[in-house]
């Protein structure tokens, strides 16, 4: 595969964006889309089968000039190797399954063009960010995820909580993006390239070496990186944007948490963990992933909001992402996120039919017997339930497994803490399972199963959900760098063991009791309240931007009375040099002047000739008289 091949998976995309901003027809840019998202996935599916061919740190660059700014050439281009491979291969088909669900999940929304048009521009954006050879082009396409991102959220602007959500999370993750600006400005000053893999002279091949501002400059770097993952991945304490991106439509849920902008910061960690390593950092990553997992997990077991219950799950499932990456390295870390990208889209999306179904009814305490009129739906989303909370022998249980099996042989502090999250995802899930399916339903309508152009993505992705991880678990953990631990047998029982307790307690918890109706026994204030983060925010970070509005503010008014003045000062200063400078001194002077005595001396010349003989013969008879004293005298 050449670079212009790989070139066209996210040009592709761009090209479905750029085509279908201008289209009124929903259907016509449904089929756009879906049509380059299809050829998309067929070159990234043959780019992957060229990748899973190579050696784990093997690579092929694409390198193009783009700028030249004295002697530094900035190149921009592509890479592919296993890594980026496996991730080609995950966001064009779960991308895929999403633009096909799309289709009929926006088949009554008047904007359905405009959505489409926003989706390409995000796939376009994920996918150049994967292929990225340069930091410069991966923070590009970083940002156009962004942007992206912030659109789809508030798609539905015309909901103050949609638009609230979208600029949350566009100001939030620009938080974190600052740092990763900083950490690339300092990684081209320590190295003089962005180029990633440069023949032996790129970034992750030689490394940033000396002190900057009294830090070893890998450690410094790797930790401005890693505040960009934190903000694009939802990590502790940048993670309050993720929940609340659950306002935009359920396909840009599923999406957003599930295969692409949340992967993006783990993708980040993963493909410049040679730094994190170098900077002796990975165990900051470890220790700020099992916090997230933890808190993450704790938090989701006092919502009721259907969505919100999986938007806090991909909050602790990305912290296990950063554990794994922090204790085990790249492939134990990205198994888990390719696993987890397809349980967690099957999830997202078949809330997606609930809440269809349940005409766009979101409360888990107003649903309930769901399990006869939605069958496929309950079916599929039981089956990435199981592979959430690691039901042994699913693609969940496989990758936890790693995660676990790493952090007990390198940090068994983390191991714990990770294990009591993966206790309170299998606790959370049961609760809500228990909420929706069995028992009568409690809603004011009667639900109903979804279309088939929604239900059948969700079977392709159940399938995928329950074999994925035992199909590709030796090789995702061949191909790409890293060691897999050796499984101890505490490690096999405490993984089985959380996750069977989980649902055993669950079960014990809520059994027999008359859900929706009666008080919530997990549901305390503090869980509920989201342990007041969002207050916490408001505390600090509100009111540091609203002070920092009220002295823009005032630095504003400053400014404009300091122009004022100086356009007061300018008039009268030009006022003075017009009235008195140029008015009485150049013209009435000067000019005026001069014109006025040069009129007088020709008016007085012009008196003696008045065409009388007499006059001129009496000047002739004076100028001789004249010339004869002078001459005289001058003898």
């Amino acid at each position: 595969m050449n670079g212009i091949t790989l070139a066209l998976i996210p040009l592709l995309p761009l090209l479905a964006a750029t085509l279908t901003c201008g289209l009124q027809n929903g259907r016509r840019a449904a089929a756009l889309a879906i049509a380059a998202m299809l050829g998309s996935c067929g070159l990234a599916l043959a780019a992957f089968n060229q990748a899973w061919g190579m050696e784990p740190n093997e690579h092929t660059t694409f390198d193009i000039p783009w700028l030249t700014v004295g002697d530094t050439a900035i190149p921009l281009g592509f890479v592919l190797d296993p890594l980026n491979g496996a991730m080609l291969a995950m966001v064009t088909f779960i991308g895929l399954l999403i633009f096909i669900y799309s289709a009929g999940y926006m088949k009554d929304d008047r904007r359905m063009a405009r959505f489409f048009c926003y989706l390409s521009l995000f796939a376009a954006g994920m996918l150049g960010l994967v292929l990225a050879n340069s930091l410069l082009l991966l923070f590009m396409c970083w940002e156009i995820v962004g942007l992206a991102s912030y659109l789809l959220i508030s798609f539905w602007f015309h909901k103050p909580e949609a638009a609230a959500a979208g600029k949350k999370a566009f100001i939030v993750t620009r938080i974190g993006d600052l740092g990763f600006l900083i950490g690339i400005l300092l990684a081209f000053k320590t190295t003089g390239t962005l180029t990633l893999y440069d023949g032996g002279q790129g970034l992750l091949e030689t490394l940033p070496t000396g002190m900057v501002w009294g830090m070893q400059a890998s450690g410094l770097i790797s930790l401005l990186l890693f505040m960009g993952a934190v903000g694009k991945s939802g990590q502790l304490p940048l993670h309050v944007w993720l929940p609340d991106a659950m306002e935009g439509p359920t396909p840009v849920s599923a999406l957003i948490h599930a295969a692409t902008m949340v992967a993006a910061g783990v993708f980040l960690v993963a493909r410049t963990i040679p730094i994190f390593e170098a900077g002796g950092t990975l165990p900051v990553v470890a220790w700020v992933g099992a916090i997230t997992a933890l808190v993450a997990a704790f938090i989701a077991l006092g919502q009721y909001d259907l969505k919100r219950i999986l938007a806090y799950s991909t909050v602790s499932q990305l912290g296990l992402m950063m554990v794994g990456l922090g204790v085990a390295g790249v492939s134990v870390g990205m198994f888990h996120l390719l696993t987890h990208a397809f349980f967690k889209a099957l999830l997202f999306l078949g809330a997606g039919s609930i809440i269809h179904g349940c005409h766009e009814e979101q409360d888990i305490r107003k649903m309930g017997g769901l399990a006869k009129p939605m069958p496929v739906t309950t079916i599929a989303y039981l089956c990435g339930t199981l592979a959430l909370v690691a039901f042994p022998f699913t693609s969940g249980f496989f990758s936890k497994d790693e995660i676990l099996a790493g952090a007990w042989a390198t940090n068994q502090p983390v191991f714990w803490i990770a294990a009591a999250a993966s206790l309170l995802t299998a606790l959370y899930m049961t609760r809500q399972c228990l909420y929706v399916f069995p028992g009568a339903h409690r809603g004011e309508h009667i639900p109903h199963e979804s279309p088939r152009i929604m239900t059948v993505p969700l079977v392709i992705l159940a399938l995928f959900a329950l074999g994925l991880g035992g199909f590709a678990k030796d090789g995702v953990l061949d191909k790409l760098p890293g060691e897999a631990a050796q499984h101890e047998t505490i490690v096999i029982a405490v993984s089985m063991a959380v996750a069977l307790g989980g649902i055993a307690l669950g079960w014990l918890i809520y059994r027999g009791r008359a859900l929706g109706q009666e008080a919530d026994p997990l549901a305390v204030t503090p869980l509920v309240r989201k342990l007041w983060f969002d207050e916490l925010y408001a505390a600090t970070v509100g009111r540091l931007w609203a002070l920092a509005i009220v002295i823009a503010e005032q630095l504003n008014e400053l400014l404009l009375f300091v122009r004022d003045l100086v356009v007061l000062l300018a008039d009268r200063i030009g006022n003075a040099f017009a009235i008195g400078g140029d008015r009485k001194l150049i013209d009435t002077l000067a000019f005026d002047g001069m014109c006025n005595w040069l009129r007088s001396a020709g008016h007085a010349v012009t008196r003696p000739q008045n065409g009388f003989l007499p006059g001129y013969l009496r000047l002739i008879a004076l100028g001789a008289v004249a010339l004869g004293v002078l001459v005289s005298w001058m003898k």
